[in-house]
């Protein structure tokens, strides 16, 4: 998810997707310690998703 895409959504929206992506990564990467994934690097896109979503919500609390 880009960070355009992140700022056009109202902070409901931000909060549950960041719930969403939270459960999602936490999910592969229980998956990925039993048996490994066949594509990784959707660990990585995933952490950094939930990180643009922690950020736009924080920013928007801030302001």
């Amino acid at each position: 998810m880009k960070q355009s895409e992140i700022k056009e959504l109202a902070v409901a929206d931000i909060q549950e997707k960041l719930a969403g992506v939270k459960k999602n990564y936490s999910d592969l990467k229980m998956a990925h310690a039993i048996s490994p994934l066949e594509n990784p690097i959707q660990l990585k896109d995933l952490r950094k998703t939930v990180a643009r979503l922690a950020t736009e919500l924080t920013k928007r609390e801030v302001q």
